[in-house]
């Protein structure tokens, strides 16, 4: 079903959103999604105990939101506040849960139970969920729509990569997935559990 619906629905309109869009304007699109995202971002790092992130996802939403028009420009970046992101997934992570078996979810992609729990807890608690207005159905899927766009035009050339050069695309997307969702876990730090005691 996701490949379907990512040959026939998703590569096109990407395609047509790199012809209509310029780089300009994507890197706009991209940065409102991302100050969009920030209360989220900030309360799992508090819930995650990382304090100092907390603090730069507070200064990024204050700074992007006000001087960057409501995100769309990100001078929180050029004055070294860099961004990053952070999920109930992780914080759940964090706390112990285990991933548990791997899963691809219709229209969602790639995740486990752990992050797919994690998926609807941020839902629950992104404010602008809390929109209860009789367009909020168009703004949640039209925010949806772009975000897939964004993340897509980003993640294009990395999974066409894995397609082309893998024997099994489904194991080679497995194994990268859960790489790349562990290197967001440990936040960047090293992995030190596995390494041998002397």
């Amino acid at each position: 079903l996701n490949g379907k619906i990512d040959r026939y629905f998703v590569i096109p309109t990407v395609g047509l959103y790199f012809l209509l869009v310029p780089e300009g304007g994507r890197r706009g699109v991209h940065n409102f999604l991302g100050n969009l995202s920030l209360p989220t971002i900030f309360v799992n790092d508090m819930l995650q105990g990382e304090l100092s992130r907390a603090g730069k996802s507070m200064w990024r939403l204050v700074i992007n939101s006000t001087v960057g028009i409501a995100g769309f420009w990100d001078p929180a970046s050029k004055i070294g506040i860099s961004g990053h992101g952070e999920d109930f997934g992780q914080t759940l992570a964090v706390w112990g849960v285990k991933e548990g078996p791997y899963l691809v979810l219709p229209f969602f992609g790639p995740s486990n139970p752990r992050d797919a729990t994690g998926l609807l807890v941020d839902a629950a608690m992104d404010p602008t969920n809390q929109i209860h207005i009789k367009q909020h159905l168009w703004w949640a899927g039209a925010r949806e729509y772009f975000t897939l766009l964004d993340l897509r035009s980003q993640t294009y050339q990395t999974v066409q990569g894995i397609q082309r050069n893998s024997v099994d695309y489904y194991s080679s997307l497995r194994n990268f997935y859960r790489q790349f969702r562990n290197e967001q876990i440990r936040n960047g730090r090293k992995q030190t559990e596995d390494l041998p005691d002397f």
